[in-house]
């Protein structure tokens, strides 16, 4: 068994982030970087660690992150219901 599926089990599911910075050397052009990984919602530790080291170590300013998580979007459901419709 992978770390990951250990992970799925333990209720990680795969986050991925959009993160807008501004570049350090052309502050007014912004940048998008994008992280994936198996991370909980709603809190997502991992996300949360990753822009923490982001602030303290790297030169871009944050400008924005936008989260896609299955617990946040997922699709619609669809179940048969028995019937069948016609439309003429």
């Amino acid at each position: 068994m992978n770390d990951d599926f250990r992970r799925q089990l333990d209720g990680y599911a795969l986050t991925t982030a959009r993160i807008l910075y501004h570049r350090p050397d052309h502050p007014w052009l912004l940048q998008t970087y994008v992280w994936q990984e198996y991370d909980l919602c709603p809190k997502f530790p991992g996300l949360q660690k990753f822009l923490d080291f982001w602030t303290r170590s790297l030169e871009g300013v944050l400008h924005s992150v936008e989260v896609a998580h299955s617990g946040l979007i997922k699709p619609a459901e669809v179940r048969a219901i028995g019937t069948e419709l016609r439309l003429h």
